[in-house]
């Protein structure tokens, strides 16, 4: 009978899943390397190739395809009765994966996700940032967090904190040089840090005053898609920048930095972890959202998602 650890199986899911080792690496926190000779050696156990390999692309074999098919279902299980038996354990342990927007990401990790940790040391907390929405179920994650309204209606969310906003903000001396802008349209007149969205669309800046909305579409010599690279830059005095107003209000406070346009910045959506209906949660996991819900005063009771998208 052939006998394949838990860890090449999975290996072989992930690839077939998405199509790339290297994603499939980083989804695993694993190295390339590492993968590759994973799903290698199962293959050589199970003496059949499951993988067609390019240098620009993975697929399936025939073979691979009848291999997951009757496979996925079997370690699906099995990772169900695992979690079925560390939901008894009493001391929360192992590891949480957690999916985020990069910026919810910063907004949560120092008032909750290291708090945790230090409360319980024994659990392991993985988090991957990307810009783009994930399915967490599919993509093998016990958690997410995203602004309210973008929280799948048929997921369980827990409110984290309270409104947000995005705010413009410049240093006095570029200020100075190039005067302030009093609405969204001088703006057209400044240099400005242009963002580039997930999707590789630039970023066009939001505004909205007394029911009036406006996006605009700024000019200026960087274009970024980090945010720590844009404050450096906006320190730096290379020009605006649109920036959460979490990431620089240390700056604000300290004077390093200006608010411009005030009374133009909307308020955002307020951050929400989420999560899918679970029979039998983990102790880490119940640990977890108990402890989100006490930082973020939320209510005890949660109740899926309902907020609408902002349009």
């Amino acid at each position: 009978m052939l006998q394949s650890s838990l860890n090449e199986l999975d290996a072989v899911l992930m690839v077939a899943r998405r199509g790339k080792f290297r994603t499939a690496a980083l989804e695993l926190g694993v190295s390339t390397t590492a993968l590759s000779n994973a799903v290698g050696k199962l293959e050589r156990t199970l003496g059949v190739r499951l993988f067609n390999r390019t240098t620009r692309s993975v697929s399936l074999t025939e073979a691979g395809q009848r291999f997951v098919a009757q496979v996925a279902p079997a370690v699906q299980d099995i990772h169900e009765a695992m979690e079925v038996a560390r939901s008894q354990q009493a001391t929360p342990s192992g590891t949480l994966r957690i999916n985020a927007f990069p910026t919810a990401a910063r907004e949560i990790f120092s008032w909750l996700v290291l708090p945790f940790l230090r409360a319980h040391p024994q659990v392991h907390i993985d988090i991957v940032t990307e810009g783009r929405l994930v399915d967490i179920v599919a993509a093998g994650f016990d958690l997410g967090v995203r602004s309210a309204d973008l929280v799948p209606a048929d997921m369980i969310a827990l409110p984290l904190g309270g409104l947000r906003r995005n705010v413009v903000v410049g240093t006095p001396s570029y200020l100075k040089a190039h005067g302030t802008p009093l609405t969204p349209q001088d703006l057209t007149e400044h240099t400005c840090l242009r963002v580039r969205l997930p999707n590789g669309a630039i970023h066009r800046w939001p505004f909205e005053k007394d029911g009036q909305s406006v996006h605009i579409d700024v000019e200026g010599a960087i274009t970024l898609d980090e945010a720590s690279l844009a404050r450096t830059a906006v320190l730096a005095s290379v020009g605006l920048a649109l920036a959460m107003e979490s990431d620089v209000r240390d700056d604000i406070e300290a004077g390093r930095l200006v608010r411009v346009l005030e009374d133009w910045t909307p308020i955002l959506s307020p951050l929400s972890l989420y999560y899918p209906s679970r029979r039998n949660p983990t102790a880490a996991f119940k640990a977890f959202v108990d402890f989100a819900r006490r930082q973020s005063g939320a209510s005890i009771t949660l109740t899926p998602s309902k907020v609408r998208k902002r349009q």
